[in-house]
């Protein structure tokens, strides 16, 4: 390999590992904003008592995923967990890196490979819902199976994780554009769905570049 070829290896290296720092940090702000709408649904717009009951109950130990996993890598070292199960910084930080992680292998593929970021972060927020709570938490025990669930719980998360999904686009974008480009997000979401969605491009466009879980994931 020619001197050449390293400085563009190194380039591209440099590109991907930004993208991935990027994708980090927006996945940590599109966790942050799906819990609050996750909370909202739980307490006011969606569940009722009766589906918030139904949904602690079917919970392992009565704990969300992310706590559940925590707990299970506190026995794995030999560290007692906190008794009886609670939130925990432990577990907020599961929780987090359960949307950080993804989002930096996210940063790292949009605009690299075709369709990932399809639909503004909408496709990615329902790919998260599918893998991570109807497929890959009942797999690993982390929730009951999902018919122990109410519907309102898989909706909720649904919506949840889309808007992850967007958010963590939203934010993507917000870092890679200039700050006086767009007034405000939903500018930014706009000219995300113009570019995406308008028939007139033919393509798509390529990027330049609390809680106390309440829904069946994480």
């Amino acid at each position: 390999m020619n001197h050449r070829q390293n400085a563009a290896s190194e380039t591209t290296g440099a590109a991907v590992s930004l993208d991935m720092l990027r994708g980090a940090v927006a996945g940590a702000v599109g966790v942050w904003v799906m819990d609050r709408v996750d909370w909202l649904m739980y307490e006011q717009v969606l569940d009722t008592p009766k589906t918030r009951r139904q949904t602690e109950a079917a919970r392992p130990a009565g704990m969300d995923p992310a706590h559940t996993m925590a707990h299970r890598a506190a026995h794995a070292v030999e560290i007692e967990p906190p008794s009886p199960p609670q939130e925990n910084a432990a577990g907020l930080a599961v929780h987090y890196s359960l949307g950080i992680v993804p989002g930096a292998i996210y940063g790292a593929l949009r605009g690299r490979v075709p369709y990932v970021d399809a639909g503004a972060g909408l496709v990615y927020g329902l790919g998260m819902f599918i893998l991570e709570d109807e497929i890959a938490n009942p797999l690993l025990g982390t929730t009951a199976p999902p018919q122990r669930y109410p519907w309102q719980a898989h909706a909720r998360g649904l919506v949840a994780h889309l808007v992850y999904g967007v958010f963590t686009e939203l934010v993507l974008r917000a870092l890679a554009t200039r700050p006086k480009r767009y007034g405000t997000p939903w500018a930014l979401y706009g000219s995300v769905l113009t570019t995406h969605l308008s028939p007139q491009t033919g393509r798509r466009h390529s990027s330049t570049n609390m809680r106390r879980r309440t829904g069946a994931f994480p």
